[in-house]
């Protein structure tokens, strides 16, 4: 019992530690487009995903009271194991999903949010490091809408975390980050699969900030 206490404190003062951290690289800053941050709502997060960082960002700038109670969701085969392992179960009490069987990931994330937590999703499923705006969302945020309609799916879009730690690197470039919180989606309840699909992924490339100039 005093290990497992010991070990929450840790991952406490870890979670500060990082998060501290996260902003003094990125100086990163929420713009709150369409939703207020303060108002408590469960929600679901979902963004581009250009680096493993990507989900400390969006955790950082949320309310605190939000934080405690929103996981990020992330593969279990990057976290499985020594400190990577620490920082997804413990510090972030990450909901990690085996990417070969092990239950389906929407019925996981569905069982998450019955138990009340708040979720940040990557519905492209992997980085994208290609020249592409955004690589196709997956089927899994639509089915998770389905499950769940009464809960507001946020987009969100990352801005610049890619070039502050590019994949490969192990020492983040200091560059200014925004993240941007666009307005609450719901499934239609008729509305195809492809059709959500696009709304979704229009959600995100609006908040994208446009290239200076333009």
């Amino acid at each position: 019992m005093a290990a497992k206490g010991t070990r929450g404190i840790l991952a406490r003062i870890s979670g500060r530690a990082i998060t501290f951290f996260a902003r003094a690289v990125t100086a990163v800053r929420p713009v709150w487009q369409g939703i207020d941050p303060d108002r408590p709502r469960q929600r679901v997060y979902f963004a581009n995903h250009a680096s493993h960082g990507d989900f400390i960002l969006i955790w950082a700038v949320l309310p605190p009271r939000q934080q405690l109670a929103t996981r990020p969701v992330a593969g279990a085969d990057y976290w499985r194991t020594g400190l990577r392992r620490f920082i997804g179960s413990d510090v972030f009490n990450a909901l990690l999903i085996e990417r070969n069987g092990g239950g389906n990931p929407v019925d996981l994330m569905a069982e998450a949010l019955d138990g009340g937590a708040s979720l940040i999703i990557f519905p492209e499923g992997t980085r994208n490091q290609t020249e592409a705006e955004l690589l196709p969302l997956k089927s899994g945020i639509y089915h998770l809408a389905r499950l769940r309609p009464e809960i507001e799916l946020v987009p969100v879009w990352i801005e610049n975390l890619n070039r502050v730690l590019p994949k490969g690197a192990f020492i983040p470039v200091p560059l200014m980050c925004r993240v941007i919180f666009g307005a609450p989606l719901h499934v239609g309840t008729d509305e195809a699969k492809d059709d959500f699909l696009t709304r979704a992924r229009d959600a995100l490339l609006t908040l994208r900030p446009k290239p200076e100039g333009n």
